[in-house]
């Protein structure tokens, strides 16, 4: 079950990484991006919905961490407008 919703998990973290041009600020939005994709995929597919969320996090900090803004750029972070 994990393995199942881990890739897509992982496809949506990479896609949604981060925000930012720091490597804090891509990590922290790319673990807060993860875990709220995580958590709803949980919830949909009947998953544990923690676990999923850790996941998301995990993933989506990791990717955000390490992509820099070149490679995957959406904009000004919305607390640096």
């Amino acid at each position: 079950m994990l393995v199942r919703m881990g890739v897509p998990l992982a496809v949506v973290a990479m896609a949604l990484s981060a925000c930012g041009t720091t490597t804090g600020d891509r990590g922290l939005s790319g673990a807060g991006i993860g875990a709220a994709t995580g958590a709803v995929v949980g919830a949909i597919v009947g998953g544990p919905v923690l676990a999923a969320a850790a996941i998301g996090a995990g993933a989506g900090a990791l990717t955000g961490m390490a992509t820099t803004p070149s490679q995957v750029n959406l904009g000004r972070p919305i607390w640096d407008h």
